[in-house]
């Protein structure tokens, strides 16, 4: 049993195959998709797309890269729709997709602290973990996860050092790796994906993006975690199916709403 913690199913990419994207996914061993929001227009596509697929949970939240036109109002709605959700006893595995990104420079810094802040602050008052956004800001987001503590979580798409990582572990936080984990390039994530402790570490596609190195620049799919799973279990040297077992145990530890993806 595999599980993407992090897989933008809702998006439009999939529009046209998603019912053959999920096939293909549960086909090889997918049984579990975290489908995060990045924008309040995205929620009710996240929500239709859980309720119609077994196996896949929302989580709700503003991205940091869609803020543009965000909000108080938008902020609220987080709030509302967290309740909502809850009231109405619909899974809601995570805030996110949340946090910070200065890949393209500072200039928002300001803003999406905010931002990050005010739904930290929303999902610790719903006691649900986040799924964190953290490209060339892991420092900046330690920082704010230190300030405000949450009930853990995931860091997607981890990229920062062993000392990053282990300060992520120590606030109750697992380690999100997938496609960039595929190319030789990549030391830093490899050797991490390879030497962390097996309990940190949970597998991810953030399909459609992020593709692994087979692909070319493709779009990416649920589906290719079984070959990311054989290849992150190679750097480790274990057999493939334990990888998937632990890595799922993992995610379920942090994200206990996922009992619930059936």
């Amino acid at each position: 049993m595999l599980t993407d913690t992090h897989c933008h199913l809702a998006a439009t990419e999939f529009a046209v195959d998603r019912d053959a994207v999920l096939a293909a996914a549960k086909g090889v061993g997918v049984a579990s998709i975290v489908v995060p929001a990045v924008d309040l227009a995205s929620f009710a596509a996240v929500r239709d797309c859980c309720a119609r697929y077994p196996g896949c949970v929302p989580a709700y939240g503003i991205h940091p890269l869609y803020l543009q036109h965000a909000g108080q109002a938008d902020l609220d709605c987080l709030r509302e729709w967290l309740a909502r959700a809850a009231d109405a006893a619909q899974p809601v595995v995570a805030v996110g997709e949340i946090g910070l990104d200065f890949h393209m420079g500072e200039a928002d810094i300001e803003r999406q602290e905010y931002f990050f802040v005010e739904q930290l602050k929303i999902a610790r008052d719903a006691d649900l973990p986040v799924l964190l956004h953290v490209r060339r800001a892991v420092d900046q987001v330690l920082r704010n996860l230190r300030r405000i503590r949450v009930r853990g979580g995931i860091a997607h798409a981890f990229n920062g050092s062993r000392q990053q990582a282990e300060a992520f572990i120590g606030l109750g936080f697992k380690l999100g790796f997938g496609g960039a984990a595929t190319y030789r390039g990549s030391k830093r994530i490899r050797e991490l994906a390879a030497s962390l402790p097996l309990d940190a570490v949970v597998l991810e596609t953030d399909a459609p993006d992020m593709p692994p190195a087979w692909l070319a620049g493709g779009r990416n799919t649920p589906a290719e975690l079984a070959r990311i799973n054989e290849l992150l279990a190679e750097l480790r040297g274990i057999d493939a199916s334990q990888l998937a077992r632990a890595t799922s145990t993992n995610a379920l530890a942090v994200l206990p709403q996922l009992l619930s993806a059936d």
